[in-house]
């Protein structure tokens, strides 16, 4: 067993003996332990350093483990023992290193290209996946891009043809109303009574024909175009084009006197008791709980998103700025006049609202945001699911005049997203 000496203890004291002035070299019957002749010395005692000291973490001497000595009830171990503990530590560091070592070029030989082969192998069949989901996407929409063109051109011919049709018949209309007209006038001029009362007929036969009446035959159906997979993808591109959304905020005079309005006018709160701090003006709604932004869209294409996932009871939409304020009609009332088109939810039943028409939609979930799209070149209003891109409501209308984003909350709050 290794000699090691920990706490108090008689210790490996020199031999009793008449103890050495200092520089006079080792006490009389000790000398020098084997192997320390020519191995430092301790600057205090003098003496070879033979033994180690776990607390000072150096080599010793005998007299500083001994009684008296500054490593005196340290945990100390004699110098060769720590140097054979460090050889079998270091040893067995050597073959951690060289399994380590082994473990590397067995990972460089064999794992790293069988993962390489994956690689490639995986990247071959992702990269066939895409060609082939993106070569079933190009067909059908290459299928739908034919069908709309021919519906668009069997449409544009329907319309052509009623047109002339409509031509011809007017155009022997007109021939027989001047015949009519001139013999009429002949009639006038050439005939006595008897022979003007036989000739009333005539004039009866002109009055069987009715003026032009407006007819939608006549008219180019825009339907023609309308496809849900067309507009899925349109919008998917159009969201993934755009590089943000359009900083929309609260115009504060119009704000219900039932709405609190936050500091950033991004923030809409109902509140159920009128608030009389509001001042009354002609921009404010006094009656429903509407808002609308402060700034308007006449051209071009603008998307939005508003927060609702802690209300029940909300309208967003868009709104013409002659949307009347004042009153409890119809005609202030979000989606119930012809000034506004939303998108509203009670409850747990959604509908799209325009005119006093409400659309039910029927949505799986209730959405945490709800974004809004409006293209006003194509006249479309699209309302979306901003983190997966759903179209919820497409609408396609004749916008008359430059549109206000809108706003109504009678169920905790919306925001407007930044």
């Amino acid at each position: 067993m290794s000699a090691e000496n920990v706490g108090p203890g008689p210790g490996p004291d020199p031999r009793p003996g008449p103890r050495p002035r200092l520089g006079s070299g080792p006490a009389a019957g000790a000398g020098p332990e084997p192997g320390s002749e020519s191995g430092p010395l301790c600057p205090e005692h003098g003496q070879a350093l033979t033994w180690f000291c776990y607390s000072e973490r150096r080599p010793v001497c005998a007299a500083c483990v001994g009684l008296g000595g500054r490593c005196r009830g340290h945990r100390t171990r004699r110098a060769k023992e720590r140097a054979e503990e460090l050889r079998n530590k270091i040893v067995d560091q050597c073959e951690q290193l060289q399994l380590q070592s082994a473990g590397i070029t067995k990972y460089v030989a064999d794992v790293l290209p069988e993962k390489n082969q994956r690689a490639v192998s995986m990247a071959s069949t992702a990269r066939e996946v895409v060609i082939q989901r993106l070569g079933l996407v190009r067909s059908l929409c290459e299928s739908e891009e034919q069908r709309l063109l021919e519906q668009v051109h069997g449409e544009e011919e329907r319309a052509h043809q009623s047109i002339l049709t409509q031509r011809a018949h007017w155009s022997q209309a007109l021939q027989k109303l001047d015949t009519i007209r001139t013999s009429l006038v002949e009639t006038l001029t050439h005939l006595d009574d008897l022979q003007l009362i036989v000739s009333q007929a005539r004039t009866e036969e002109a009055e069987g024909i009715l003026d032009p009446q407006e007819s939608e035959k006549l008219n180019f159906n825009e339907k023609c175009t309308w496809s849900p997979l067309l507009t899925q993808l349109w919008a998917i591109a159009v969201l993934g084009s755009l590089s943000g959304t359009e900083d929309v905020r609260i115009d504060e005079r119009t704000v219900s006197p039932f709405l609190q309005l936050s500091d950033d006018r991004r923030t809409l709160t109902f509140n159920a008791k009128k608030s009389k701090a509001c001042a009354d003006g002609p921009e404010r709604f006094d009656h429903w709980p509407n808002a609308l932004a402060a700034t308007s869209f006449q051209a071009g294409l603008h998307t939005w998103v508003v927060n609702v996932q802690n209300s029940c009871a909300y309208k967003v939409g868009v709104a013409l700025g002659q949307l009347p304020r004042k009153g409890s009609g119809n005609d202030s009332r979000l989606g119930h006049n012809a000034f506004s088109w939303v998108f509203s939810r009670y409850d747990q039943e959604f509908r799209f609202s325009h005119d006093g028409q409400h659309e039910p939609l029927g949505l799986l979930c209730c959405p945490a945001q709800l974004g809004v799209l409006l293209d006003l070149q194509a006249q479309e209003l699209l309302f979306y699911e901003p983190v997966s891109g759903t179209v919820l409501h497409t609408h396609h209308a004749s916008f008359p005049g430059p549109l206000f984003p809108v706003f109504a909350v009678a169920d905790q709050a919306i925001s407007i997203g930044r």
